[in-house]
């Protein structure tokens, strides 16, 4: 099937695809250290059932990552996704200045994606955006490999309350 046919295959980054285990400390202080978290970000290691999934689903579908990581951080997001392995694909990020919360940035992007072609899964680690996904239709595949129950909460609170990643 030409690419241009494929179905999507959309992928978050934080904690699905990448371990934020070491930068997660700077959303736990009062105030957040938003400008640490992510500073440090192009220094994740690969989660390997992330990865395994990424390429997997790049066999038969066309890529798409979906972040809430800022604008300003694509070049360091382009280069870690290249250095550590991961398909080639489309990346869509949050303005630097949008802090809707992650479940209307990235349904609102699915939304927009769906139009040109069928989006057959989305693999997030945020249960909220993966039930708002399932809600509206999409197949949701949970990536609950990337964050123990320490530290979830911390960034599921970061996502939605202040909208930033």
């Amino acid at each position: 099937m030409p690419d241009d046919q494929r179905p999507y295959a959309v992928l978050d980054i934080d904690a699905t695809l990448s371990d934020t285990s070491e930068r997660i400390h700077f959303l736990a202080k009062r105030p957040k250290d938003w400008d640490s978290f992510f500073a440090h970000a192009k220094e994740d290691a690969v989660l390997d059932e992330g990865l395994a999934v990424a390429t997997t689903l790049a066999a038969d579908h066309e890529i798409v990552y979906l972040t809430g990581r800022p604008e300003r951080l694509r070049r360091d997001t382009l280069k870690w996704l290249k250095d550590n392995g991961f398909p080639d694909g489309k990346v869509y990020m949050r303005g630097n200045t949008d802090r809707r919360p992650s479940v209307l940035m990235k349904l609102g992007r699915l939304e927009r994606l769906a139009e040109d072609r069928p989006v057959a899964v989305l693999v997030d680690d945020d249960a909220k955006v993966c039930a708002a996904a399932e809600k509206a239709g999409y197949t949701v595949m949970r990536a609950d490999w990337g964050l123990d129950a320490e530290t979830q909460p911390t960034l599921f609170d970061a996502q939605e309350s202040e909208g930033r990643t």
